[in-house]
């Protein structure tokens, strides 16, 4: 059994949050320079944005968000000082079958291998599950990044696919794999 008292958008050190339109897009424009973050978050080609063009993509996000009803965006944020630190999202969804896409990522470097990851992945799990009530979600996560295969592995997700040569980079050809978590293993595994 959920217990409805639990905080859903905070955990001990990071919170989930809307975006904000005056400072994030400025933060998040820096976090598009850096190569290795894009790698790691996204499977489309790295380019650095402008704080303009983030704007841009919010705006987007934003209206997605409200007319699909397939996306859930939050920004992370640490409790500290309230800082953005990353994104986190439910995406994709197939509302008939109860299926989602999880996808986040700490933004600046000297932030990451912190624990801020897996506070916002418990986080974004117990709103896909607990709130949204999807019956399964899926991570695709490139074989290069060894942190969110460690990531999702300690959560219990399950390597479901293993797209072979699937993705190019620098010249080096990675698979691609995609993980499965059902929302009974995660109830079984959250105590829930």
């Amino acid at each position: 059994m959920l217990d409805i008292q639990t905080q859903l958008f905070e955990a001990k050190d990071v919170r989930f949050g809307p975006i904000d339109h005056e400072t994030h897009p400025e933060i998040e424009s820096k976090w598009t320079h850096d190569a290795e973050f894009m790698r790691l978050l996204d499977l489309k080609p790295a380019r650095p944005l402008s704080s303009a063009m983030v704007k841009k993509q919010y705006e987007a996000v934003e209206k997605e968000m409200e007319e699909d009803k397939n996306l859930f965006y939050f920004t992370i944020r640490a409790k500290e000082d309230d800082r953005l630190i990353g994104k986190a999202m439910v995406e994709w969804i197939d509302w008939t079958n109860g299926n989602g896409f999880v996808r986040l990522g700490i933004g600046a470097e000297e932030d990451r291998r912190k624990g801020y990851g897996s506070q916002a992945l418990s986080m974004l799990l117990r709103y896909a599950f607990g709130e949204l009530n999807l019956y399964r979600v899926t991570a695709v996560v490139p074989a290069y990044n060894d942190g969110a295969l460690r990531l999702f592995q300690k959560f219990g997700f399950m390597e479901e696919i293993r797209r072979r040569q699937a993705l190019n980079r620098d010249g080096q050809i990675w698979d691609l794999v995609s993980f499965g978590l059902l929302n009974a293993e995660w109830r079984e595994q959250a105590g829930a």
